[in-house]
């Protein structure tokens, strides 16, 4: 039983690692890295947030959070503006620039996907259905 899942995890992991690098093909004229992706689709998907809580939502170190948001912010993907109630915070917010940009991301990625899923067989997509859940419950309780 150990060596199936050993066997497993490893099969899983080399999956993941493939399906990113096609994922991460989609995004050649890219002008963010992976990292400023992940939390401009932070602040997307949560709204506005203090650099802790980004960098909490994203699992890094404050200060690498901080130089993260001063990059968006010198791309003018992100606005920082004073935090309502506790002066010595910022709150980080995407740009109309920085909705803009995770749009078309989002678009290039689901339409290589989509063209990909349209070959599979509708078993095969209720299997993927049930890993995606399966995979979002791993991510998010670790």
């Amino acid at each position: 039983m150990t060596s199936d899942i050993r066997a497993l995890a490893s099969d899983l992991s080399l999956a993941v690692v493939r399906l990113t690098r096609h994922l991460r093909g989609r995004r050649s004229e890219a002008k963010v890295s992976l990292t400023q992706l992940s939390a401009l689709a932070s602040l997307s998907a949560e709204g506005s947030m203090s650099p802790g809580a980004l960098a909490a939502r994203e699992k890094v170190q404050p200060p690498s959070m901080t130089r993260v948001i001063a990059s968006l912010a010198d791309l003018g993907l992100v606005d920082r503006a004073p935090h309502p109630t506790d002066g010595r915070q910022i709150v980080v917010s995407l740009s109309d620039a920085g909705r803009d940009l995770m749009v078309s991301e989002t678009q290039a990625r689901e339409a290589w996907m989509t063209e990909k899923l349209s070959h599979l067989t509708d078993a095969d997509l209720a299997t993927l259905r049930d890993a995606v859940t399966i995979i979002t419950g791993l991510v998010e309780n670790d």
